[in-house]
C-alpha cells in the first residue's frame, strides 16, 4: 500500500491496521473550489491520482482535511495571525470537520468517500489562543488545531468521528479495506 500523504498523523493512524505502507506524498496542486465536502473529495482524488500514476500497480490511499465554520472554509494557517483568525471563528461554535478519502485500486477501481464530524469550541480568549499559537502546534493543520493535541481541552463536544479530525478516518477505511478483502490488525 502507498500513502500518498506526509503527514505524521494520518502514518501514524494507518499504522493501527498493521498493513506494511509506503509513504510517497503527492506534489498535486491543492487549489479546489466549491464547499468543503467538494473540496476535501476533489483534492483527496487529485493527490490519489497523482501518486497512483507514480506507483502503478499499487493499492494508494489519500486524504484531505478542511474546517468549514458557517461560509468559510479553513485549510492551514499562511501564518500566526491567520491561525488566530480561524481561532476566533471556532470559540464558542461549532464547526464541521470533512475528510475526503480516496483510493485507487491495481486494478483501476478507484474509491471515494466523505466524513464529517461536528466539533464544539468552548469559548476561548485571545490569550490563551496566542499562547496555543506560541506552541507551533497549530501552524500545519487544518483550521489551526490539533484536537489530538493541546487543542483538545478547548474541545466542548465531538459528533462523529474523532480521528476524521486528525485527519483519516479509520470507520471508512475500515470499512472500504474489509470490502476489498485486505487483512487488518496482522
Amino acid at each position: 500500500m502507498v500513502l500518498a500523504s506526509a503527514s505524521p498523523r494520518r502514518q501514524e493512524l494507518l499504522g493501527f491496521y498493521g498493513i506494511p505502507f509506503q509513504v510517497v506524498p503527492s506534489g498535486a496542486n491543492e487549489d479546489a473550489a466549491g464547499d468543503g465536502k467538494t473540496q476535501v473529495q476533489e483534492l483527496a482524488r487529485r493527490k490519489c491520482m497523482d501518486v497512483a500514476a507514480r506507483c502503478p500497480g499499487r493499492l494508494v490511499l489519500a486524504a484531505d482535511t478542511l474546517v468549514c465554520v458557517e461560509d468559510q472554509v479553513l485549510g492551514k494557517p499562511q501564518n500566526e495571525e491567520d491561525a488566530l483568525r480561524m481561532l476566533r471563528l471556532l470559540s464558542g461554535r461549532s464547526h464541521q470537520v470533512h475528510t475526503g478519502v480516496c483510493i485507487a485500486c491495481p486494478d483501476g477501481t478507484v474509491i471515494d468517500r466523505v466524513a464529517t464530524t461536528e466539533v464544539t469550541f468552548l469559548p476561548v480568549g485571545d490569550e490563551l489562543l496566542r499562547r496555543y499559537i506560541a506552541t507551533g502546534e497549530p501552524m500545519d493543520k487544518a483550521g489551526a488545531y490539533a484536537i489530538q493535541g493541546r487543542a483538545g481541552a478547548f474541545i466542548q463536544s465531538i459528533q462523529g468521528s474523532p480521528t476524521n479530525v486528525i485527519g483519516l478516518p479509520l470507520e471508512v477505511l475500515t470499512e472500504v479495506f474489509t470490502q476489498l478483502g485486505l487483512s487488518l490488525f496482522v
